[in-house]
């Protein structure tokens, strides 16, 4: 029962109004309402039920260690090209569903020889998926439903089984900001009361791994990220040359324009072979023995006038 209740939650359908004109006028809100709801995904013709996921032997007759999808979806018109729905009546654990996303993914990795002689994943020769859209290979996206009829709490039960199965569905974040999801599945849950309040395109779906909730197509796909960008060659900076005009003459003009020291020059000291006042007196004292000369410095006047 929840099967069918989940599938018609995702169709949305539409009633004829044209065939509602005799009917009460509750009747007729009622099936305006359903009209003026957000669309669908697919036709019923795009949902198959109890679908056998062999991991071992073959898709008529599927051996041991396989899963069973309870809803595979095909609806490569609305943006869904294929997407496996699992709906859960809170009745099993964390860990009874972490087992069975585990066999979901020994099912997408296994490969078998197509038609063609050559080697391919086994779901790719009954189902058509693009390629990744950064060269990755992600495995087809896993839905999860919890009707709440069951005593476990969907509320504690999906952050345990986010623990339980990171390694299925972490993706590695790259420079450009993106993600990619190589060899992993994209795993969302939702609850059937807000699947049937608001639709696929109503943002009540959250991925594993991300922040907030988003629509089904947000959540199953990696548009939410930003694509890799490419690399932007660097310009050679222009030499500059260092002229006079633009260096050396600046820095002329900038000694030209130095204001001159406040102290007042010093004259050489006059003859008896001192070229210096205070290096050149002592050497002379040393020769004649007279005590050396104060030096000329010390005056604050200038040296005509000392005595």
């Amino acid at each position: 029962m929840a099967v069918n209740e989940t599938v018609i939650a995702m169709l949305c359908p539409k009633p004829n109004m044209a065939r509602l004109t005799k009917d009460p006028a509750h009747v007729q809100a009622a099936a305006q309402a359903a009209v003026d709801f957000p669309d669908g995904i697919g036709t019923i013709a795009s949902y198959w039920t109890e679908v056998p996921l062999p991991a071992t032997g073959t898709w008529n007759a599927p051996g041991k260690g396989g899963a069973q999808a309870d809803i595979v979806l095909m609806a490569p018109q609305d943006g869904v090209p294929l997407l496996f729905i699992e709906v859960d009546n809170c009745h099993e654990t964390a860990e009874e569903l972490a087992d069975k996303l585990e066999k979901y993914a020994r099912f997408f990795r296994r490969k078998v020889k197509d038609t063609d002689g050559k080697e391919r994943p086994m779901w790719r020769t009954r189902w058509t998926v693009p390629e990744g859209r950064y060269g990755d290979e992600p495995h087809p996206p896993v839905l999860l439903v919890f009707n709440r009829i069951g005593e476990r709490n969907p509320n504690r039960t999906v952050p345990r089984l986010m623990e339980l199965t990171r390694h299925l569905w972490q993706g590695e974040r790259q420079r450009g900001g993106h993600h990619l999801y190589d060899r992993k599945i994209p795993i969302t849950a939702v609850g059937l009361n807000q699947l049937r309040e608001h639709g696929p395109a109503g943002p009540v779906f959250a991925r594993f791994g991300r922040s907030g909730p988003q629509t089904l197509l947000e959540a199953i796909g990696n548009c939410a990220t930003r694509p890799p960008r490419p690399l932007r060659q660097r310009r050679p900076r222009p030499v500059r040359r260092r002229t006079r005009r633009s260096y050396g003459g600046q820095r002329g003009n900038t000694m030209r324009r130095r204001q001159p020291s406040a102290r007042p020059a010093v004259p050489s000291a006059p003859a008896a072979g001192r070229s210096s006042p205070t290096l050149a007196g002592r050497r002379y004292s040393r020769r004649t023995g007279e005590p050396p000369r104060t030096s000329t410095r010390t005056c604050a006047a200038p040296v005509s006038t000392c005595s």
